[in-house]
């Protein structure tokens, strides 16, 4: 049973990732630092930040669903920093193919809880 946001499993996992993504980007360019680096932090975190304000909010049922559609367009957008952080040899195309594989993971699990989302 889900008492908190806290239980959704793609929550946590997004939650994780998140600072995944965080440690990875210690080790880019100070020069990207208010650019690729802030970016690609700030969509990556608002994968649970939206589940997490989403859930808040969740006795009105179509405003809950529209934070999971802002996580699910976080993940995309979270993609796609991490291509340009391959691109420019950021990252090394391990990195790149896991964290690539965990976004779309997370990605599926949101269109599915958003698919099959019943009011608590």
């Amino acid at each position: 049973m889900i008492k908190s946001y806290k239980d959704i499993e793609v929550h946590k996992l997004s939650y994780e990732f998140a600072m995944e993504i965080f440690q990875l980007t210690r080790f880019f360019p100070r020069e990207e630092m208010y650019s690729l680096t802030s970016q690609i932090v700030r969509s990556s975190r608002s994968i649970s930040a939206n589940i997490a304000e989403g859930w808040a909010k969740r006795e009105y049922e179509n405003v809950f669903k529209q934070h999971l559609i802002t996580s699910i367009g976080s993940c995309a957008e979270t993609d796609n920093w991490l291509k340009f952080a391959f691109d420019c040899k950021y990252i090394t195309e391990k990195e790149f193919n896991e964290k690539r594989e965990k976004i779309e993971i997370i990605g599926k699990m949101l269109n599915k809880l958003h698919q099959n989302w019943k009011k608590f």
